[in-house]
Order: C-alpha cells, then sequence, then structure tokens
C-alpha cells in the first residue's frame, strides 16, 4: 500500500510523453509518482479470444478494465489506448523523426506561426529516444524475412508508379535478433537488463499482432525501457490510478495538489458509479500531464476554474495527423504463361508494418505540390484473418452450399466414397480474400482545424472536420488507389467511415499547442503551461500540427527535451 503522499513530480499517464518524463526525473535525483489508469500487461496477458477481447476496452462505470479506448467526435473516431506503456501497446513501432521542412505554419486561416522549435534542436533527443527504445528496420534482407510478401509487393509498387514516391525500411521498436548474431523469430531475448515484469522475451515471431499487444515481448514497449529504468531507480508507479482533479497548492504558495481513484480489476464486469470512489489526495512541486490528447485536454478544461490565467487557445488546433485506412483487396498477377493468378500478400507475416512511401510536401520544395504524407504497408494479426475472410460473403456462401448439396447427395447415396478431406478442403476455401488483401495506412499534414471543449454534461467534445483537408485526403487516397492497381487489385476498399465523411484517427494530436507566447499557445516550448507555474503537459497535445511522420518518436523527443528544460531549469518564470 503506497503512502507516501508528497513528491517532487507527479506524471499523468504512461505513454511516450510520461514514462520519458519519468525515468529522466528520476534519473536526475527526483522523486517521481507516475500515475495510470490503465493496468499492467506481462508478456502473455494480451487478450486473444473473442471472449476476452470483448472485455478488453476502457470503462470502468461498464466495469471494463482493458486496453483499447475508443472516442467518437462529430467528425472523426479516435483510439487510444489504457494501461501501462500508454499507446506503446498498441502502436506500430515506427520510429521516424518528423520531416526537417515540415515544421511549419499549419494553421487553415493562416493566422498561426512556425513550431517554436527546429528539427535541429530535437535531434540530439530523437536520437536518445531511438536508443532507449532500440530502434532498427526490418531486416528485410535477412534470409527467412525477405520472403515476407507485403514488404516486396510495397517496393515493387513503388518502382512501378514512380513519381518522387520515395519509400524506406523505417526504423521500429522491435527485437528481431540477439546482438551481434542473426536475427531469428522467437529466439529468446538474451543479456536485456531486468524488466519491471519480471518476465522473459522473444524475439519477433512476425505474427503481425503488434497492434493487439506483442504477448511474446518483442515489441520495445515503454515498460520494458524507461518505465523499467525508471522504477529502478526509484519512481512510484501506481496504476489503475485514474486523476480526477488537480489545483494549485494554496496552502503551500507554490506546487500543486492532486486527486485521484483507485480503480480495481476485481470489479471487471460489475457497472459501477465510479464518480462514488473515493479521493485519493497527493501533491507535488511539478505537475506533468502526459494523459495524451484526449485525456490532457480534457483535464484542463475540466479543472481549469482553478487556473484563470490559461491561454485561449487550450482545445485548439486539433488534428488526427492525416490518418487514413483503405484495403486493397484480393490483388493478383500475371503469371509466366500470361494468366491472372492470385498474388500472396500474407498480411499476417511479419510486424505490422515494414517500411514506408513518402510523398513529398510543398515545403520541401520540389515539384510536388499539396500536403505531404506516408503511405505503410499494415497487418491484420493472424487470429483475425478468419474474420477477414468472413468477409468474403459471395465465396463463403457458394462453398458452403457446394458443400450441402454434395452431403444430401452423399446421405441419398447420389454420390460415392467416405473421405472428406478434399470436400472439408474446399469448405474453407484458398483463402484468398485474407492472404492477397492489403490494408494500407496513411498519416501526414491534414489541416489542424479542430477545437476540444467540454459540452453541457461536461464531457469532451471536439468539432474537427475534414472539410479543409479533403484536398489532402484525396491525395492521399489516390496513391493508396494507385498501389492497389499495381497489385492488381479486385478493388480498392475505403473503410466505411469514409463515406460518412469521417476518418478514424490512432494518432490524434493538438489540444494544448505549443507556442511563444499565452497568446499563440498553451505551453511554451519546454513544455510549461503559460500562466501555470510547475505545469507541464508532455504529450501529443503540445503539437501546434501535424507531425505528417508517426508521431510516437516525436512525443518521446520533445517530453526528453522537456526534462532537459525542468532539470536544468530552462524556460521556468
Amino acid at each position: 500500500m503506497a503512502t507516501q503522499t508528497h513528491f517532487d513530480a507527479i506524471i499523468v499517464g504512461s505513454g511516450f510523453g510520461g514514462s520519458v518524463m519519468a525515468y529522466r526525473l528520476a534519473k536526475a535525483g527526483q522523486n517521481v509518482c507516475l500515475l495510470e489508469r490503465g493496468k499492467a500487461y506481462p508478456p502473455g496477458s494480451f487478450p486473444r479470444t473473442p471472449s476476452t477481447m470483448s472485455r478488453n476496452f476502457w470503462d470502468p462505470s461498464e466495469g471494463l478494465y482493458g486496453m483499447f479506448d475508443v472516442w467518437s467526435f462529430e467528425g472523426l473516431e479516435g483510439l487510444v489506448s489504457s494501461g501501462l506503456g500508454g499507446g506503446s501497446l498498441i502502436y506500430a513501432n515506427v520510429l521516424l523523426r518528423k520531416d526537417e521542412k515540415w515544421f511549419v505554419n499549419d494553421d487553415p486561416d493562416g493566422d498561426g506561426q512556425p513550431w517554436p522549435i527546429t528539427r535541429a534542436m530535437l535531434d540530439p533527443h530523437y536520437a536518445e529516444a531511438e536508443r532507449m527504445l532500440g530502434a532498427t528496420p526490418f531486416p528485410f534482407a535477412e534470409k527467412g524475412y525477405s520472403d515476407t510478401p507485403k514488404t516486396r509487393a510495397m517496393f515493387e509498387a513503388a518502382q512501378k508508379i514512380g513519381r518522387g514516391l520515395d519509400i524506406q525500411l523505417p526504423p521500429l521498436a522491435v527485437t528481431f535478433g540477439n546482438p551481434d548474431r542473426a536475427p531469428v523469430p522467437g529466439e529468446p531475448i538474451e543479456g536485456g537488463e531486468i524488466n519491471l515484469h519480471g518476465r522473459h522475451r522473444l524475439t519477433c515471431l512476425m505474427c503481425g499482432e503488434c497492434d493487439a499487444g506483442c504477448n511474446y515481448g518483442s515489441k520495445n514497449t515503454l515498460d520494458y525501457n524507461y518505465l523499467s529504468r525508471a522504477k529502478e531507480l526509484g519512481a512510484d508507479l501506481r496504476t489503475l490510478a485514474e486523476v480526477r482533479s488537480f489545483a494549485p497548492r494554496r496552502d503551500a504558495g507554490t506546487g500543486y495538489s492532486v486527486h485521484y481513484v483507485q480503480h480495481d480489476t476485481e470489479q471487471t464486469g460489475k457497472g459501477r458509479d465510479t464518480r462514488a470512489l473515493p479521493l485519493i489526495a497527493l501533491t507535488c512541486d511539478r505537475l506533468i500531464l502526459s494523459a495524451g490528447t484526449f485525456g490532457t485536454p480534457y483535464l484542463l478544461l475540466k479543472n481549469q476554474a482553478g487556473l484563470p490565467t490559461l491561454s485561449k487557445k487550450l482545445g485548439s488546433r486539433f488534428c488526427g495527423n492525416g490518418d487514413l485506412l483503405t484495403f486493397a483487396v484480393n490483388c493478383s498477377e500475371s503469371g509466366a504463361d500470361g494468366s491472372t493468378k492470385s498474388r500472396t500478400m500474407d498480411p499476417s507475416r511479419g510486424p505490422v508494418i515494414t517500411c514506408a512511401l513518402r510523398l513529398a510536401d510543398t515545403a520541401d520544395g520540389g515539384e510536388e505540390k499539396g500536403r505531404g504524407f506516408y503511405v505503410e504497408d499494415a497487418g491484420i494479426p493472424s487470429f483475425m484473418t478468419w474474420i477477414f475472410e468472413m468477409t468474403d460473403m459471395g465465396g463463403g456462401v457458394k462453398r458452403v452450399g457446394d458443400f450441402v448439396v454434395e452431403r444430401i447427395k452423399h446421405a441419398l447415396h447420389l454420390s460415392g466414397g467416405s473421405h472428406l478431406s478434399g470436400a472439408m478442403s474446399h469448405l474453407l476455401g484458398a483463402g484468398a480474400r485474407s492472404n492477397c488483401s492489403l490494408p494500407l495506412l496513411g498519416m501526414g499534414r491534414d489541416m489542424p482545424n479542430g477545437t476540444m471543449s467540454l459540452d453541457d454534461d461536461g464531457r469532451l467534445a471536439n468539432d474537427w472536420s475534414m472539410d479543409n483537408s479533403k484536398p489532402y485526403f484525396d491525395r492521399v487516397r489516390g496513391v493508396m488507389e494507385e498501389l492497389s492497381n499495381a497489385w492488381g487489385a479486385e478493388h480498392f476498399q475505403d473503410n466505411l467511415l469514409w463515406y460518412f465523411n469521417r476518418v478514424i484517427t490512432v494518432h490524434p494530436l493538438g489540444g494544448c499547442p505549443m507556442g511563444d507566447s499565452i497568446e499563440s499557445g498553451v505551453v511554451n516550448s519546454w513544455g510549461e503551461v503559460f500562466g501555470a507555474p510547475g505545469l507541464y503537459v508532455a504529450d501529443g497535445s503540445v503539437m501546434p500540427g501535424p507531425v505528417g511522420a508517426n508521431p510516437s518518436l516525436t512525443i518521446a523527443a520533445l517530453s526528453d527535451r522537456f526534462a532537459t528544460g525542468i532539470i536544468e531549469g530552462k524556460g521556468e518564470r
């Protein structure tokens, strides 16, 4: 039972902002407490069966203490994570730096400003985060990895399409092999530092389950590095601890009081009024909000009565980092004899993302005009390919019909034979839909034209719409369709939300944007909140616009910079 109530620093949330902060401040000798609303996930604890997956969502009032937290707003859906390690538990491992020339004004009305930091300022922090997260490209050239069909397909399509498509194997936070040895799937990871779970880990098994939580410890999620090191250094990591309120300390003149509730997974499946849970009080000299792009603005909006000098920019400049999901369905290729045959894509083989195509931005200064973006291959976990296969209703119904007819004929002695292997194989089909299709994930520089606020019931609202970003999304979708055509796909499939002028984002950003002053942002370039000394924000909400590339590494680098500022007293008033 934790008894300490005052800390040098309290950190709310354990994602790429909070975990980095916890480690850096603990390493500097500060007394740190990290409050994470979700639970810990050691290897082997991520759900896979329909029964356990149905409970793998976050809503304590409904008795749900799982990992996925789904938000729905006016123009988009958002998916974030709840658990020790935050978004690293469900992200696709990509560690790309923000493009140097994309640190620009993204304001749709043109009255904003460039980012208050530059790529050069972040580069040393990027390097440190890459080191801590074990960044390494997918070993596509190695034996046993070069036969990954979806990776090969991406490279072939990029060459076929041309027009300046730049393709790369981006650094991934995945352990593929032991040091100084050729990578081998499923090999025990040797010589690693002890992790907070006290569990052994295996090298990547190439199962495509990264986004559903890695049960083998192959992903270098934050609980295996930053959080484990922070705990070794004495940081107090409290799970199932959901912060409800905070305010400046009136009794001490500086610092903050924080109140949280303690959840209990023994209540799983039991609905309850979580508003009635007792509040636990803590105090701190510094408070760092790292609850994510939805969580941090919500906490600030909910508690702003105690912070009357907050910037009027609170809630502004929201975007989804240009996320777009589509599918190339039933791909094909020409055989040696000129015939057409199914093209194997095998989206379940390998980590979820192995490579990234980049299309240039107007800001890059080349011939391309428009807002830049990336398109990446996406995977389907092996256990979900059965579900994907069931979407082939026409082929499935025909196979079932054929099987039933044959069994009736056999029962009526109209056909001979008692061996069913061939019939059963035909019933299951060739699995072409799941084996010859590939999801595509796009992300880039959409418009940060969303504003978050509280509705009349005190719930988080978000008015972002894709209207201003429609030219961007049409451009991304066009390249995705070109890829689909290059693979001879039977058809190019949008996700269903596209038809309702909506998107789903797994990379929400903004709401507490950085700025040069309280008139232009909520926090300064060191993460400290304008008008609230000792209060910091370190998560995706500080982005004044889209990152463009996968944002996790940029969040970690910014947090590392903010931690340096706290330790060295930079930017404090």
